[in-house]
């Protein structure tokens, strides 16, 4: 029997961060595992010839502690997206992803990402071979629609293509992908969101889970967008107000976080942060992901100002850490 005839386990996909080029690393990873415990995390996109041809541990290696994590993978071409997923699966990734909704530059020239969104039956065939290909679930996350397509036409025929081949998620960022004129950055912002035509999605394909991605500010407005959905994805909000997070395990799981405060995250994190300098890790590239930590809270610039200036030194270690979340608490005044 084919994998994709297979009962698959499915990770829990009522919250998840989603991934994040430059952003989403293990370091990344591992620290809002700290904040919350149950979301599911998400890889960096990686593509699937690097995946199949580099450095398998630097590309996509990931510490156990991170689960639930599902690797997400970029590609067009069918056998090589199945080899890459199997090597993903093999190493332990609840969840295969397919990217059909990065509008990079190097994306498109590539001829994946939100490019596919006009070849929904490539995108069948390259889900198909990579669900046959593993053990764990393999989704979808997309765009709405690329350019002049219509999404009222465009997606239903993507989830149609996708849903007969077995695959039954999809992460639906809720806006287009404008290939011509509009740069990566302005295309997570100046599309308009439409919600609207993702709960639709769902109505017309109610065996489907379907998440809901794009323009999710908090974890509180995600709640309220999410009416008929099976789950809401954080991007942005989740990576620049990380303390966001602990909220998730108690509201969407039901679950106690032991962490409560941004100081007792920063302490739970420093047993990673001095694992991973004795493997020869830059301080900057852990601590790099918690600058936005202390948000709106006192002593939040003093946090930024002190880890961008000093953790990019050689031979630093976690007395910047210290230093920085010193100076996030209140002076003492005398009586």
């Amino acid at each position: 029997m084919s994998a994709a005839m297979t009962t698959k386990i499915n990770p829990d996909r009522r919250f998840s961060v989603a991934p994040m080029m430059d952003w989403t690393d293990r370091h990344c990873r591992a620290f809002h595992r700290v904040l919350t415990r149950h979301a599911l995390l998400y890889t960096e996109m990686a593509t699937s010839a690097a995946v199949t041809r580099g450095d398998v541990d630097r590309l996509i290696g990931f510490d156990p502690e991170e689960q639930p994590v599902a690797l997400q993978l970029g590609g067009s071409d069918p056998d090589e997206l199945a080899r890459a997923a199997k090597i993903g699966s093999d190493l332990g990734y609840c969840e295969i992803n397919l990217n059909v909704g990065c509008p990079s530059d190097r994306v498109q020239s590539g001829k994946f990402g939100a490019c596919l969104m006009r070849e929904p039956e490539l995108v069948a065939d390259c889900l198909q071979a990579m669900d046959e290909a593993v053990v764990v679930p393999v989704t979808l996350k997309c765009r709405i629609g690329v350019d002049d397509q219509e999404p009222a036409d465009a997606l239903p025929l993507l989830l149609e293509k996708v849903r007969s081949r077995g695959i039954s998620t999809a992460i639906i960022h809720a806006r287009k992908a404008w290939l011509k004129g509009l740069s990566p950055k302005e295309n997570r912002s100046v599309p308009p969101l439409d919600y609207d035509i993702v709960h639709a999605a769902k109505a017309t394909f109610p065996d489907m889970e379907i998440i809901l991605n794009g323009g999710v500010e908090s974890l509180k407005s995600g709640l309220a967008a999410q009416g008929n959905l099976d789950g809401i994805m954080l991007g942005r909000i989740a990576y620049h107000m990380p303390w966001e997070l602990a909220g998730v395990d108690h509201s969407i799981f039901n679950k106690d976080n032991s962490v409560k405060s941004p100081d007792q995250a920063v302490m739970a994190y420093l047993p990673y942060i001095e694992a991973q300098l004795a493997k020869g890790v830059r301080l900057h590239s852990i601590t790099r992901h918690m600058l936005g930590l202390f948000h709106g809270l006192p002593g939040a610039r003093k946090w930024r100002r002190i880890l961008s200036e000093s953790a990019v030194k050689d031979g630093v270690g976690v007395e910047v850490v210290m230093v920085a979340l010193a100076a996030t608490q209140p002076e003492l005044t005398s009586a």
